[in-house]
């Protein structure tokens, strides 16, 4: 008995192998699965990573803490050495006015005129040195009172116009704009 041949292809042989058939549906294809995720990879090298990383980040932040106190440090010291020292132009500007003074007190026989001469040239050194220090005098007489320059310390009758300053007691200074001291003043009273 012989079985119906489909194709037409000759009866096989026999003894000879059989080819494979083919069929016109596609075979299916298959995809390999991936192997299963380990849901806990080894957790002793995460945490020995997490170590790490947390003693590398401690060791910035005590190398910044550090930094930041010699920062701290070192301001301390800039602000205590700029006030020790702030005078010290202004005081090597004072120096020849004392070494002008002691010229002047240590001359024998000197004439009134060369005494006033020297005692002169000493108040010029010393007018300089304040220019440089930018310390301004406040000798405001004939000028409006002004309380913030002026102290009161007396009210005469004048006859200038109420509230102007008639007599100048003793000179003020300004440093920078700031009051040192206030002149003393007396203010022609109102009539």
């Amino acid at each position: 008995m012989s079985i119906p041949n489909d194709t037409n292809s000759p009866p096989a042989k026999p003894g000879t192998p059989t080819p494979p058939m083919t069929t016109d549906r596609p075979e299916p294809e298959f995809i390999p699965e991936p192997k299963p995720a380990d849901p806990a990879p080894d957790i002793a090298e995460l945490l020995k990573k997490a170590e790490d990383e947390a003693l590398e980040l401690k060791d910035a932040w005590l190398r910044a803490r550090a930094d930041i106190e010699n920062v701290r440090k070192q301001g301390a010291n800039d602000v205590a050495r700029a006030y020790k020292y702030a005078i010290e132009r202004f005081a090597e500007e004072l120096l020849a006015v004392k070494d002008s003074l002691e010229l002047t007190l240590g001359a024998d026989k000197a004439s009134p005129e060369a005494l006033r001469a020297g005692v002169e040239l000493t108040l010029k050194q010393l007018t300089a040195a304040f220019d440089k220090a930018q310390i301004k005098e406040i000798s405001p007489a004939g000028e409006k009172f002004d309380p913030h320059q002026h102290q009161a310390m007396a009210m005469v009758d004048s006859d200038q116009p109420a509230n102007t300053v008639v007599t100048v007691f003793q000179k003020g200074y300004l440093l920078n704009d700031r009051i040192m001291r206030p002149a003393l003043v007396a203010v022609a009273k109102a009539p």
